[in-house]
């Protein structure tokens, strides 16, 4: 397969070569593809045409209400599972080949149409990097030591990497030390 990179290799080595099968030859290709891609004057993405039809039957439309259901109903399923079921109950009429068609309308249903799935983006932590701490003022809880109000902060300090955490208490002398 021709790349558009190739192409515009070829065409920037026209100019240059004596020759069209050197430039053919050094951008990668077959003097006959070069000829085709220099008269057309395209790149290879640029031909390309969408398709937006089925090649083959839907095997599975007949039973997709009855999956689509199963699936809603406990979405942990996995593909295999239901594909056996189906298998079981119509007996012949799906072959173990049909078992990835079935894998991948379940992944875009659930893409598409499922339930809506946790974001997250993970962090990578490296040790000695980074930490993380903060002081939490704790008088809105409403402690009371004999009486009075326990006016006080706690201090957290966490290693991202280890998780390995500490923390203390400082009242207001200790803020003033």
């Amino acid at each position: 397969m021709v790349t558009d990179n190739q192409v515009r290799r070829l065409k920037k080595l026209s100019q240059t070569e004596t020759n069209q099968e050197i430039a053919a030859s050094k951008a990668g290709m077959d003097s006959k593809t070069a000829r085709r891609y220099l008269a057309l004057n395209r790149l290879p993405s640029e031909l390309k045409r969408e398709r937006h039809w089925r090649t083959r039957e839907d095997p599975f439309s007949d039973v997709w209400e009855w999956v689509r259901q199963q699936i809603e109903e406990s979405p942990g399923l996995e593909a295999k599972t239901l594909f056996e079921c189906l298998q079981r109950e119509h007996p012949g009429r799906f072959s173990d080949g049909q078992i990835r068609t079935l894998q991948r309308r379940i992944k875009l249903w659930r893409a598409t149409e499922g339930p809506v799935q946790e974001v997250y983006f993970g962090q990578k932590h490296e040790p000695g990097k980074l930490c993380a701490s903060d002081f939490t003022h704790m008088t809105e809880l409403g402690i009371t030591i004999q009486g009075q109000t326990f006016v006080h902060l706690v201090y957290h300090f966490v290693l991202t990497y280890s998780n390995w955490e500490a923390g203390r208490s400082a009242t207001p002398r200790a803020w003033r030390a």
